[in-house]
């Protein structure tokens, strides 16, 4: 059986956990074998590169070395879990993955597009997903949601970014139609599953069953 990649994108507060583990549930219902992933993270090296990331403390933290630890956590990631599960024909589910980058560092702390691209496909070793979801909600809402108990390094720059990482999520959707969907996350757990559902049916056709 053929591996399949999908990645789960959004703001902050969008529900792409709790869709993660919904859209991974259903996978298994159906049969396949699903490997669950989160970026930053998945890995010794990934998960160690994340604590530092999202550290409130590390405020003084510049773009460019925030961009270059998102990329080293990400190859990391590829190469000792990805490609290994994609060959073994599972479905790899990575909540975030290098559209995440171009949103929230090219979109939201305004660095080079093209550096960041370059970057991502360096970060990724060349993987693309088969599909992307964003999942699209008003950054009120999200932001709202994801600082009510405490916020990361990331969520505390505040609304503003969350508002241009958004943007930088429908310029992508527009750019690449086939691979990146976008799915209205506003409503229950349920509806938004039912739309994540059918924009995968055409690579992950077991959700459709």
């Amino acid at each position: 059986m053929q591996g399949v990649f999908v990645t789960l994108e959004g703001v902050d507060g969008s529900g792409k956990t709790t869709q993660a583990a919904l859209l991974t549930q259903a996978l298994e219902d159906a049969g396949r074998e699903v490997v669950r992933l989160r970026e930053p993270g998945g890995t010794q090296i990934s998960e160690q590169i994340r604590h530092i990331l999202l550290d409130p403390q590390n405020d003084e933290m510049c773009v460019e070395a925030e961009l270059l630890l998102y990329e080293a956590s990400r190859a990391q990631l590829t190469r000792q879990v990805i490609e290994p599960a994609l060959a073994a024909g599972k479905v790899v589910v990575c909540d975030r993955y290098y559209d995440s980058t171009y949103a929230y560092q090219a979109g939201g702390r305004g660095l080079d597009e093209a550096l960041v691209r370059q970057a991502n496909a360096l970060g990724s070793c060349g993987r693309v997903p088969d599909a992307t979801i964003v999942f699209d909600l008003d950054p009120h809402v999200g932001w709202g949601r994801a600082i009510a108990n405490g916020a990361d390094r990331m969520e505390a720059a505040g609304l503003a970014l969350q508002e241009r990482v958004r943007a930088a999520y429908l310029r992508l959707a527009a750019e690449e139609p086939d691979r990146v969907r976008t799915v209205d996350a506003d409503g229950t757990i349920d509806e938004v599953n039912a739309r994540l559902c059918a924009a995968l049916a055409d690579v992950l056709p077991e959700l459709g069953a």
